[in-house]
């Protein structure tokens, strides 16, 4: 309570906003691609119904992997995969449709038979018989006047026949100028822009389904740190982030992870965040291999905002059995030499809000007491909080959280919530290295954003 007010969790904020961001995101991506896919290539019918089905059935799958996405189940596992990779498929289906949409209106005025036909008053349909059928407004004025329909043969070869029989549906505007092209065309080009847009979406999606379950990229990321000890120059830190290991994950992938870690001979492991995405009990056995990470200074892990979408606690005390030490608002020496440099980390900015009893991020207790001569490593799972640690003098965050974006072009909306997406940069005096992530969460892929072990090679002045 504060001020005599409930305050919801923020977690509880959490998954109801992700679960509208999805409901939205369902909404607009599939009704495009009915309208563009469905609707644009097929003539009203079985097909169409059929097609229409479907496309609901695919549409309903990532609302049901959001709401299984807590169950222990095989069904649960269909759900999620089927799911979430559609919603990456639709999700450039959508770009590509929308980048052919200058591609249909060019085509749709400048070539032979592309154009929509025109439904207005004073257009007259000649029939694949021959005959012309007047607008349907003229008929009941044309019998009660006992006359003809304008622009009708009379039989006395007055007017010519503008089509031959068999050529299909062909519109004339009443003066008899200028035909405007028949319905098949027009299905011609729209099944030819999605059989495009399929193409690119499927290709896209499968490029990024490979890239994202494909081994971590190593980046070696050298950083000058001020007030850094010459005995502690080329002090390695191995960090990654954002493991997401759930149900989707692979056991042999996050082995594969964990041994390339210990290839780069590392002096402190970092995981910053977002490692799970499940309970403790459903993930026991995935999360098994971090126990063989071998590192000269130990492992050290802060909580991302995944963390709290879970018991946070369970996973808390389960981590220092695996060697894995929690920094919670604290920090700790890395020694080399008779030198050190401080090693702290604090939990995320969700935390405050999460409803789990003596968590949120304090930058102010895990420096307190500090030498100020000393240089500062802060672990802090979203680059946000990198505002924060510059006005506390830190030389170095290390932070994830962003996934590099994960789906082109995504990056973009990262910005609005985030300072930097990955890389190297600096704010104020602070230097803040944010790394792509090591696994991938909603859409099993990745385009633009390889996953990543960083290398972070701390260097004197």
């Amino acid at each position: 309570m504060v001020g005599g007010e409930e305050v919801i969790p923020l977690s509880i904020i959490g998954v109801l906003g992700f679960g509208t961001v999805v409901l939205l995101a369902v909404v607009l991506l599939n009704g495009y691609a009915w309208w563009r896919l469905v609707r644009s290539t097929t003539r009203p019918g079985r097909t169409r119904r059929l097609l229409t089905v479907v496309l609901v059935l695919l549409a309903l799958l990532p609302v049901g992997a959001v709401l299984l996405r807590r169950q222990d189940s095989a069904l649960g596992t269909v759900v999620q995969w089927v799911g979430f990779s559609w919603l990456g498929v639709v999700f450039y289906l959508f770009l590509t449709l929308l980048a052919l949409e200058p591609v249909r209106w060019v085509a749709g005025r400048l070539l032979p038979g592309a154009a929509s036909p025109t439904t207005e008053t004073g257009v007259e349909e000649v029939v694949p018989s021959g005959g012309r059928r007047p607008p349907r407004g003229d008929d009941a004025a044309a019998r009660r006047d006992g006359g003809t329909a304008p622009g009708r043969d009379t039989g006395s070869g007055s007017t010519a026949d503008a089509t031959a029989p068999g050529r299909g549906a062909v519109r004339q505007d009443g003066d008899g100028h200028g035909a405007v092209p028949d319905a098949s065309r027009r299905l011609f080009l729209a099944r030819g822009l999605a059989a495009t847009a399929g193409a690119v979406a499927l290709g896209t999606a499968g490029t990024g389904a490979w890239f994202a379950n494909s081994a971590p990229v190593v980046r070696r990321v050298p950083v000058t740190l001020p007030g850094l000890a010459p005995a502690l120059d080329g002090l390695r830190i191995v960090t990654f982030s954002d493991g997401h290991l759930s149900a989707m994950s692979s056991t042999r992938r996050f082995e594969r992870l964990v041994e390339l870690v210990n290839e780069q001979q590392p002096d402190v492991v970092a995981i910053v965040g977002d490692l799970v995405d499940g309970e403790l009990s459903e993930l026991r056995e995935e999360v098994a291999p971090l126990a063989d990470l071998v590192s000269r200074q130990g492992v050290y892990f802060v909580t991302g905002n995944h963390e709290y979408f879970v018991d946070t606690t369970a996973w808390l005390r389960h981590l220092p059995t695996l060697g894995v030490e929690v920094l919670r608002n604290e920090r700790v020496p890395i020694r080399r030499g008779g030198a050190y440099v401080d090693l702290a980390g604090i939990d995320d900015r969700t935390a405050i809000g999460s409803g789990v009893p003596g968590h949120g991020a304090d930058l102010d207790t895990a420096l307190d007491g500090r030498d100020d001569a000393v240089p500062v490593v802060l672990l802090a799972h979203q680059p946000v909080q990198v505002e924060q640690a510059a006005a506390a003098g830190v030389g170095l965050q290390l932070s994830g959280h962003t996934h590099g974006g994960q789906l082109w072009p995504f990056d973009y909306a990262v910005l609005l919530d985030q300072p930097v997406v990955q890389g190297l940069s600096r704010v104020g005096d602070t230097q803040l290295y944010v790394t792509t992530g090591a696994g991938s969460w909603g859409p099993p892929m990745r385009i633009g954003a390889r996953p990543e072990v960083a290398v972070v090679e701390l260097r004197a002045p």
